[in-house]
């Protein structure tokens, strides 16, 4: 089969091919998925929060902004060792990846961030792809990231840009968009999803998908989350997504990105292994493995690797996709802090929930 990546889907055809009979959806993102991909392998990451709690975001779903009334506690940056040993563990269990996370809107040069740099050349040391979600970041801050040995960043888009408006609105959507552009500059890959279960519609799942798959070139992996309701964020009350919703969901993103990872992210707990079994069917090649994913629950590794087993799943290798990184010292970087304040959006509106 030959595909050709296209970049002008339009939310008809992305509901189109949403609303297929499951199994010829099914056959269909399994036929695409195994002409880009190995079937039998699929990426495990572990996804670290280096810096917890007390976002000053309003986004409905998430327990870590300040202004939420949830468990989860504040803590400060992790220092580079701690760090270092959390990804010697995750490679341990066999995580290619690690994601290192902070609850910020963006980043702000200064210390904490020159921390992040160093833990990014640590851990790509270590012969793990390295990935950070730190919020919004100016072109410069993305150089300097590539330079220190990123492999990834990512940026969810959340949903569709007239339903993120009723999840969010400390920042806008073009945020979301010039920050990619802004990875897009560098040699760093983009990872880039969303989450389905918000009170949004099908059509606003389309919409996310379309805003996407119309990104040149595609991201080279798109997580797609079922929302985890905690208790103290506007989002508590919501019913759990069925699992025939995040297989279409799935199968969705693997036809109209067909050589993108497709990660199985967040409500895994929610999910039967049989559920997840599908799921992979359809076309997602990649899961985070740990007991937590941020602050919220996640399955075992045990689990995990007892339903590889079952499967005949095989572990992805580091760098499978794309080479490995080199490594700048900081006394050799070609970019410097500039003392960036950029004036990121302040929308007007606010969210009904």
């Amino acid at each position: 089969m030959t595909l050709k990546e296209r970049h002008d889907w339009t939310k008809e055809e992305v509901l189109e091919i949403y609303n297929m009979s499951m199994m010829d959806l099914m056959y269909k993102a399994a036929s695409i998925h195994r002409a880009s991909h190995d079937p039998n392998v699929v990426q495990v990451s572990t996804l670290l929060s280096i810096k917890t709690g007390g976002c000053p975001e309003d986004c409905a779903y998430c327990p870590q902004a300040a202004r939420y009334h949830t468990d989860v506690e504040a803590q400060g940056m992790m220092t580079v060792d701690q760090i270092k040993q959390k990804a010697i563990q995750a490679k341990s269990i066999g995580s290619s990846r690690l994601c290192m996370g902070a609850a910020w809107r963006n980043v702000k040069d200064g210390p904490e961030f020159e921390n992040v740099l160093e833990a990014v050349r640590t851990v790509n040391k270590l012969d793990m792809e390295v990935c950070c979600t730190l919020g919004m970041i100016t072109e410069n801050q993305a150089k300097r990231l590539a330079e220190a040995g990123l492999y990834a960043y990512n940026h969810n888009l959340d949903s569709s840009e007239e339903y993120y408006k009723e999840v969010i609105s400390t920042r806008g959507y073009q945020d979301r968009l010039d920050t990619i552009e802004n990875v897009r500059k560098t040699s760093v890959t983009v990872c880039s999803g969303g989450i389905i279960g918000m009170g949004e519609k099908v059509e606003d799942r389309a919409g996310m998908l379309v805003a996407l798959s119309n990104l040149v070139p595609h991201p080279e992996s798109v997580p797609i989350n079922a929302l985890v309701s905690v208790e103290g964020t506007p989002l508590e009350n919501q019913e759990s997504v069925e699992i025939w919703e995040m297989v279409r969901m799935v199968a969705t993103a693997r036809i109209v990105m067909p050589t993108t990872q497709v990660r199985l992210s967040a409500g895994r707990t929610q999910m039967s292994p049989e559920g997840q079994a599908m799921c992979f069917f359809a076309g997602a090649n990649s899961i985070f493995a740990g007991d937590k994913l941020l602050t919220t629950p996640n399955p075992e590794i045990s689990d995990d690797m007892k339903l590889f087993a079952a499967l005949g799943l095989n572990p992805q290798k580091p760098f499978t996709k794309k080479s490995k990184p080199q490594t700048v010292e900081a006394e050799d970087s070609q970019y410097e802090s500039l003392g960036e304040k950029p004036k990121w959006s302040r929308p007007t509106h606010s969210i009904s929930k």
